[in-house]
């Protein structure tokens, strides 16, 4: 296991949708554990993007014509590629991003679950049925799903493999095709698993990776696809929601967190502090559903505090393509300097460092101590702001009604996590949480892994949802399809028009003792 070589690059750089990448500039690649340029990549133009979405267009009026099945079995081959290229998948998801291994494995069984569960799950779900029509017996009513045509994706950095594909895969199972500008630090994931669709028996067309800038590409995407899929900050997406609703095309977007995780004083102490850790720091922290404030009853608060910032400072940190790393780097520089001014500025103004609070340029140029404070206030750049580092702020509270009031107490609303000392008890918290998706006795991995559920964000932390029916149905034009028989709106045989207009009232209304009516 090490990174990926000259050679695949070169042949993943030639599955981008560019006809002539030789005469486009080439934009640098970095490894993040190193900052050293381990590839390059050509920079796609807006003529490119046009022209990738046009044969998009073209090709997927054939696979929309295909049966769910048959697209279907397409994406169930991809999901057994992608067990079958792991280690190259996590090589690659580690080289641009620098994430501990353990998250790139994580990122690679995303792929592969989602892919299953909608080439498992997709044809049942977009199958025509049949619903209540107005007038039983003379009303046949059925409903259709049709594709909304080429989809654009705006895939962000820091799950270049989940991000890329996950919400491709059912656009795709849908009948769509997909139109996707990866983030310009991590293009070679995308083009790692259009690889592996192709191989499945996608044509290239469906599945098109331009890679460029966002001021150029992405706006080139927003204006010519039929629907835009968009993962990053709540700044950018509504700038996004606001260019696609100017156009009258679909949007769905997962957007910033500020996610809290409440800790009873009941709950399991050591259950608490490995899992708050896990919540906290996984992907160095680079995570939209990752927690970065914890609300811990007064009563355990300074021995959790204790037991949490030891097991934290204990935690591995290592440039390292293999599993032993608890936690790789940050992407990149501008990561780096985020850390850096929310931690500063928090320590300036009278906060606590329990845990970490340093670079650690020992081990690679974007290397950071995950890092606990206490004493954070609103004044601080960390208490409200997204860190989107490893970064988390505990907060003693007093009862679980001041716990859930601090926790909704933000613009975001994305995920959040509980741990009490019962399973009741846990649930009633949830149950009065502002947040898509609440995990017990998890951070985020239980919801976010089950893919049968919709996962996405409230307040400005998201549009739609992934996953479930949702994240399928989305990527469709619901079409309703309705057959009038024997009883016409205006009579019916043998049945003179006045005696029929003064029943008709009556008969509508008596409908509601019929069953299912």
């Amino acid at each position: 296991m090490a990174k990926p070589t000259p050679a695949y690059f070169k042949r993943l750089a030639a599955l981008a949708a560019i006809d002539d990448p030789a005469d486009r500039p080439a934009k640098p690649v970095l490894e993040a554990f190193s900052g050293a340029e381990m590839a390059t990549v050509p920079v796609a133009t807006v003529d490119d993007l046009v022209l990738a979405v046009e044969r998009a267009r073209l090709a997927q009026q054939d696979w929309a014509k295909r049966s769910t099945a048959e697209r279907a079995a397409v994406i169930n081959r991809f999901s057994e590629l992608v067990y079958d290229n792991s280690d190259a998948l996590m090589d690659i998801a580690q080289a641009e991003t620098g994430k501990a291994r353990i998250y790139a494995q994580e990122e690679v069984l995303d792929v592969a679950l989602t892919a299953r569960y909608y080439g498992t799950h997709g044809p049942k779900m977009l199958a025509e049925r049949k619903v209540p029509g107005m007038l039983p017996g003379a009303t046949d009513v059925r409903v259709r799903y049709q594709p909304k045509g080429v989809v654009g994706v705006i895939s962000p950095w820091n799950y270049p493999l989940t991000l890329a594909v996950s919400d491709a895969v059912a656009a795709l199972v849908a009948g769509n095709a997909v139109v996707i500008k990866p983030d310009s630090n991590t293009p070679y994931c995308a083009l790692a698993l259009a690889e592996l669709l192709y191989q499945a028996g996608l044509a290239r067309e469906l599945f098109a990776v331009v890679p460029g800038p966002g001021s150029v590409i992405g706006q080139a995407i927003v204006e010519h696809t039929d629907y835009l899929m968009f993962t990053g900050s709540s700044a950018t997406g509504s700038l996004l929601a606001q260019q696609a609703g100017k156009r009258l095309i679909g949007f769905s977007a997962e957007l910033g967190g500020k996610n809290p995780l409440i800790i009873t004083a009941d709950a399991d102490l050591d259950r608490a502090v490995e899992g708050a850790a896990r919540a906290c720091f996984s992907n160095s922290g680079q995570l939209c559903i990752s927690i970065e404030r914890i609300y811990v009853d007064a009563s355990i608060a300074d021995e959790f505090s204790r037991k949490f910032a030891d097991y934290v400072e204990n935690m591995n940190l290592a440039a390292t393509y293999d599993l032993s790393a608890d936690m790789g780097s940050l992407a990149s520089a501008d990561q780096i300097k985020t850390m850096e001014e929310h931690v500063d500025d928090a320590v300036t103004k009278g906060a606590t460092v329990l845990a970490g609070g340093r670079k650690r340029a020992d081990l690679g140029p974007f290397f950071y101590a995950p890092t606990v404070l206490t004493g954070v206030t609103d004044d601080m750049l960390c208490a409200r702001n997204e860190t989107f580092g490893p970064l988390v702020s505990i907060y003693p509270v007093s009862s679980v009604d001041e716990a859930v009031e601090r926790a909704n107490d933000t613009e975001y609303g994305l995920n959040a996590s509980v741990f009490a000392g019962s399973s009741a008890l846990a649930q009633q918290i949830a149950e009065r949480l502002r947040a898509g998706t609440v995990n017990i006795n998890e951070g985020y991995a239980a919801a976010w892994g089950s893919t049968a559920a919709p996962m996405g964000g409230m307040g400005i932390s998201g549009v739609g949802r992934r996953h479930g029916e949702e994240g399928l149905h989305k990527y469709t034009e619901p079409q309703t399809i309705a057959a009038q028989r024997f009883i016409g709106l205006d009579g019916m045989a043998g049945v003179p028009r006045n005696v029929f207009l003064k029943l008709t009232p009556l008969a509508i209304r008596t409908l509601k003792y019929l069953p299912g009516r």
